[in-house]
């Protein structure tokens, strides 16, 4: 991957990664050469006779305007068994995370950190005062819920906002436990629980609280479709909450916020229950294997995960936007560097949750940058694996055999061979620049 921009594009100060296709316009190379653990999709759904029937119904798709929310928002309440008068639907979950922050966050919001960037971006964009709790690395980033009440309080917060299961740490509240918390704060003006990425859970049979929210004032679950049913770019998500709260934000929407591809999935969802069922118990298999496969590797620390995506500490003298830049320029993978999240640090990347071949391509990558060799994982994978709840990071399954020393070949530094200091992508010393050295070397040559 080469290009002038691709530089630019990780140095902006954002708490987001380049798109997929700017990073693409900007390599110049075609799409499937990236093998994407950033963007955190399911990989199984829709299934490839779902996208056959949306490629044949493109030109329709594409030309004629969709029908009003409510048509849309009405035929999803029918599908998940919701009242259409408790949900509105948005144009991805930021469209509702912006109108929830004007429309209901009047003075101060807090959050625990690290965690999604727009709800801290948000809320102080337009001028709010946002209190950030930050999760202790010690306790492997869990939530403790008595003393974020208790944050909350010292800090006179008025609204407050939880991820669960989080991002990007993937750290899990147990439905009591969320309750509990919101009796403990009933007297705020808000509280909303970002249940994004909840359908990828398998510590309970039934973690949402969104038959609560209904119940109460103040409380807003906050819901994502296009991570759940891999379309990202489809834009679509909902909230769900008392009738007052819904109404108010419905009212604020445009009248055609929704696009007429999310209509369409929409429409179809009731057809493909099944499908979209075994997706999401494909990915929690994977994210078990996943877990176990990166543990194997020397000075990795892997968080438990109830997302579909794992949290991880590189080893000591690593800089995780070297190891970046490295993966994407050297071996066309593309992970996401935490740098930019507050309450994160270079040390840590979140992975995303892939298929076993996508995985062996990453674990092979990740073993030459880091290590300069392969190394071997035994096989196989141990059965059964609990599911990952919150809690202190796991010790290493087991010891890795000795692994046996790759070929001598020309090419680019293990970034472990220097003690503290990361190097550049051709292995001749340390950084001396920003961070990139590997994408400015392709800069350099293209």
């Amino acid at each position: 991957m080469a290009g002038s921009n691709v530089t630019a594009l990780f140095r902006a100060s954002t708490a987001h990664s380049p798109s997929y296709f700017t990073l693409n316009r900007a390599g110049g190379g075609p799409a499937g050469e990236i093998t994407d653990f950033c963007i955190p999709c399911n990989p199984y759904f829709p299934t490839p006779a779902m996208f056959d029937q949306l490629g044949r119904g493109l030109r329709e798709i594409l030309t004629y305007y969709p029908s009003g929310a409510d048509t849309i928002t009405a035929e999803l309440c029918q599908v998940l068994g919701l009242n259409p008068q408790t949900v509105a639907m948005g144009n991805g979950s930021t469209e509702l995370i912006t109108w929830i922050d004007h429309l209901l966050v009047h003075e101060s919001l807090a959050v625990p950190v690290p965690t999604f960037g727009r709800w801290t971006d948000q809320p102080m964009e337009t001028g709010k005062r946002v209190d950030m709790l930050l999760l202790p690395e010690a306790h492997g980033f869990r939530l403790d819920p008595t003393s974020f009440v208790q944050f909350v309080r010292t800090r006179g917060s008025r609204a407050a906002v939880i991820c669960n299961p989080n991002n990007p740490d993937g750290g899990f509240l147990p439905k009591q436990q969320v309750i509990a918390l919101l009796d403990s704060l009933q007297d705020l003006d808000l509280i909303v629980v970002d249940e994004s990425f909840l359908e990828f859970s398998d510590a309970e049979q039934e973690p949402s609280v969104a038959a609560e929210a209904v119940l109460r004032t103040n409380v807003i679950v906050l819901r994502s479709l296009g991570k759940n049913f891999g379309l990202h770019g489809v834009r679509f998500g909902y909230l769900v909450s008392n009738p007052s709260l819904a109404g108010k934000v419905r009212a604020a929407l445009p009248k055609w916020n929704l696009n007429s591809f999310a209509e369409t999935v929409v429409f179809m969802l009731k057809e493909h229950r099944q499908e979209y069922a075994e997706s999401l118990q494909q990915a929690r298999r994977d994210r078990q294997e996943m877990t176990w496969r990166l543990s194997q590797l020397p000075g990795l620390t892997v968080y438990p995960s109830q997302g579909n995506f794992l949290y991880v500490r590189l080893p000591e003298g690593v800089d995780g936007t070297v190891l970046r830049d490295r993966l994407l320029a050297e071996h066309g993978v593309l992970v996401r560097e935490c740098s930019n999240k507050i309450g994160s640090s270079s040390r840590f990347l979140r992975l995303v949750v892939r298929p076993q071949q996508d995985v062996m391509r990453l674990m092979s990558a990740m073993e030459q940058v880091l290590y300069g060799q392969r190394t071997q994982v035994p096989e196989p994978l141990p059965e059964p694996l609990a599911p990952m709840l919150a809690q202190a990071p796991q010790s290493k399954p087991q010891p890795l055999p000795q692994a046996q020393p790759a070929v001598q070949q020309p090419g680019p530094m293990p970034m472990l061979a220097l003690a503290q200091q990361p190097v550049d992508a051709r292995g001749l010393g340390p950084v001396r620049s920003t961070g990139t050295a590997a994408v400015d070397r392709l800069i350099a040559q293209a």
